[in-house]
């Protein structure tokens, strides 16, 4: 752990100590802290990828569905950036289609891992909407560099899966979720906007459930229908965890929280095409 991320927790301990929070729970809440990466186009620290910009595929891919978001060079990421079982190298092309009208309803993106060494081509695909459609999801997708820092990511949901907790069943609030989040929240974090959370927790406007188990529930119904390719790995919703956050700024849909969530085991294993993206919007 970074001296950033032991100084952020213990500024965590000390908000939490002025909401009277028992110094127990605040530790059980410490140990769900994952570490993740900040990637943003006004940070300082080593150029991993961009937002928008060319579409570079491979020539026997077929073309995309939905506009792309970002590209990162896992090869370029800092060691133990993240906890996610990432490739250690090529490139990670996250695709995205910010419908409101499609939330909770089909997947709202894509990914696409290309191996080192594998020949690529620029790809010219039209994705745009008509262009009479004046809906704030057709607007142009930000672009930029993305500088990578490291940081720590703690739940920002009340329903919170510890170390202890088992692998499947429900999981409670935890009973000082509410006074948690408060506090951490109070702790001052680098924005990334716009840019990419990588790994971590992902963050949503109802903070209950964790966002990627909510995306993993999704996720089972579009393979029940034939739209998702089936896990080889049998995992459950609970095995779902972020792998990035997309803080798009988008015109119209600032508000709105973007997020590709995939099992850790079709992440172990390659499974690009097992990822699900998600948003939640309340304008």
């Amino acid at each position: 752990m970074t001296p950033e991320s032991l100084n952020m927790l213990n500024q965590f301990r000390e908000k939490a100590r002025e909401r009277d929070i028992p110094p127990d729970a605040v530790e059980w809440w410490i140990r769900t802290a994952r570490p993740c990466g900040s990637l943003g186009t006004r940070g300082s620290g080593p150029v991993v990828g961009r937002l928008g910009g060319p579409m570079m595929i491979p020539a026997q891919a077929p073309d995309p569905w939905c506009k792309l978001a970002a590209t990162i060079d896992l090869a370029a990421l800092p060691r133990d950036l993240t906890d996610l079982p990432l490739p250690s190298d090529g490139h990670l092309l996250l695709f995205a289609d910010p419908d409101p009208d499609s939330i909770g309803y089909r997947t709202l993106g894509s990914a696409l891992h290309v191996s080192a060494g594998t020949p690529v081509e620029e790809r010219q695909v039209d994705l745009d909407p008509d262009p009479d459609d004046d809906e704030p999801y057709g607007a142009v997708f930000g672009e930029g560099l993305l500088h990578v820092d490291t940081d720590l990511s703690l739940p920002h949901h009340t329903e919170v899966r510890g170390p202890e907790s088992p692998p499947t069943g429900s999981i409670s609030s935890h009973p000082y979720a509410y006074e948690l989040l408060d506090a951490w929240d109070d702790v001052p974090h680098d924005g990334v906007h716009p840019g990419l959370q990588l790994g971590g927790y992902s963050v949503d406007e109802y903070g209950e459930e964790d966002p990627a188990v909510s995306a993993g529930l999704e996720a089972a119904r579009a393979q029940a229908r034939g739209e998702l390719p089936p896990s080889e790995a049998g995992v459950s919703p609970a095995d779902w965890v972020c792998l990035a956050q997309w803080w798009h700024g988008i015109e119209g849909l600032e508000m709105a929280f973007f997020s590709w969530s995939i099992a850790r085991q079709d992440l172990a294993a390659g499974h690009f095409d097992r990822v699900y993206a998600t948003m939640t919007w309340n304008p």
